[in-house]
């Protein structure tokens, strides 16, 4: 009898261990510290954290991050993460992460420079609130399992982000690929509210069409590029695209400690969502409408024109964003996705291309930038005075 209940056990153990796990391939189960990055990585060389420091850091705003948690104990993450609340498992009020995902995009927002790395996020000095809802990329209208929460789950993260979290700016690296009554009327109320939506338009490529909430009224969505400018391969195309940003292989906060490399529009959202905390604390009394319209008119030009449905507007610029007083006026802010919409820029000979013909180099790019920020000044633009905190 005992042998007997011993082959059971076993065989049991051996069936589970054979028995495949897909994986997402951003995150492996359960990350732990990863070795520390000391170089600065292509995408921070582009977007300068250092040199945004000068105008903004975002402090004093509270951005929600609606993802799998943020783990806290990551050191460049230590102070700015406030508590949350975790919808999915009830734990550590969000602030903890088991797949990296949350922890990657928080990074990119809010992390703290370390001397011994070249990782940052564009925006330190904001607060980051978790609110943790799927271990999943993907939320599913209905079905809720262990990893993946439902459509009702998120829309409840949604609602008390912008509620109980008070958060003024909301990140979501997730998608749906069908359209759920709950998320919208949640992101409804919460752009009525006066917070700023951002979300990702997802990774299943050019044929895949519109995936929500980046395609709900009122979201800014955002598709990913990579070094060389152009649309990466997997970056989903259509109405829903509003602004691109760096977010093929770039490096982001591992969980407990060290970077990973990533890709996708899961990690170019929170480059914008960045941005719009920069703004936020840069221009405390201009509107939601506003902040949206003043980011999505600093854009870099795409090769699509004006507006395409593969690039939105053109590449996120946030040091543009930032300094830039003049400049074409969006058809509408927040965003409606109803149409195509163009903006009519008398200037755009001065916006030099990060989208090149051909592709070009970073370093490239760096000495364009260079180039407009030289001709700003002569035009008189005028740079603030906001210092990061001690």
């Amino acid at each position: 009898m005992v042998v007997r209940w011993l082959v059971a056990v076993v065989a049991g153990l051996v069936a589970v261990v054979a028995v495949p796990v897909p994986q997402r391939a951003w995150a492996a189960p359960c990350l732990g510290a990863k070795p520390v990055v000391s170089a600065v990585p292509a995408e921070l060389k582009a977007y300068a954290p250092a040199r945004l420091a000068g105008l903004a850091t975002g402090a004093g705003v509270r951005v929600a991050v609606v993802d799998s948690g943020v783990d806290v104990r990551h050191p460049q993450l230590r102070g700015h993460v406030a508590a949350g609340r975790d919808f999915l498992r009830n734990e550590f009020a969000g602030r903890r992460d088991c797949v990296g995902h949350g922890t990657g995009v928080a990074g990119i927002i809010a992390a703290g420079a370390d001397a011994g790395s070249g990782v940052q996020g564009l925006a330190p000095g904001a607060t980051i609130v978790p609110v943790r809802v799927s271990e999943q990329q993907d939320i599913d209208e209905t079905a809720a399992t262990s990893s993946g929460g439902s459509a009702q789950t998120f829309a409840e993260g949604i609602r008390w982000a912008a509620g109980p979290g008070r958060a003024q700016v909301i990140n979501i690296s997730l998608v749906m690929p069908q359209e759920s009554t709950a998320v919208r009327l949640a992101i409804a109320d919460a752009v009525a509210a006066g917070v700023i939506v951002v979300a990702a338009a997802g990774n299943d490529g050019p044929e895949a069409g519109v995936v929500y909430p980046a395609a709900f009224p009122g979201v800014i969505g955002v598709g990913a590029v990579g070094a060389d400018g152009l649309r990466a391969s997997y970056s989903q195309v259509g109405a829903h695209v509003d602004v691109v940003a760096f977010g093929d292989r770039v490096t982001v906060a591992s969980p407990v400690a060290g970077h990973q490399v990533v890709q996708g529009t899961s990690f170019a959202a929170p480059f914008v969502t960045a941005t719009v905390a920069l703004l936020k604390q840069r221009f405390p009394r201009e509107s939601a409408e506003q902040i949206t319209r003043r980011l999505l008119r600093s854009v870099d030009p795409a090769p699509g024109g004006a507006r395409s449905d593969e690039y939105g507007y053109g590449l996120l610029n946030p040091y543009r964003a930032l300094t830039e007083e003049a400049g074409p006026v969006v058809a509408a802010a927040p965003v409606s996705h109803a149409a195509p919409r163009r903006v009519s820029d008398a200037s755009e000979w001065v916006r030099a291309g990060w989208f090149a013909a051909g592709g070009a180099g970073l370093a490239v790019l760096a000495g364009v930038v260079a180039v407009v920020v030289g001709r700003g000044r002569r035009r008189g633009w005028r740079a603030g005075h906001d210092r990061m905190p001690g």
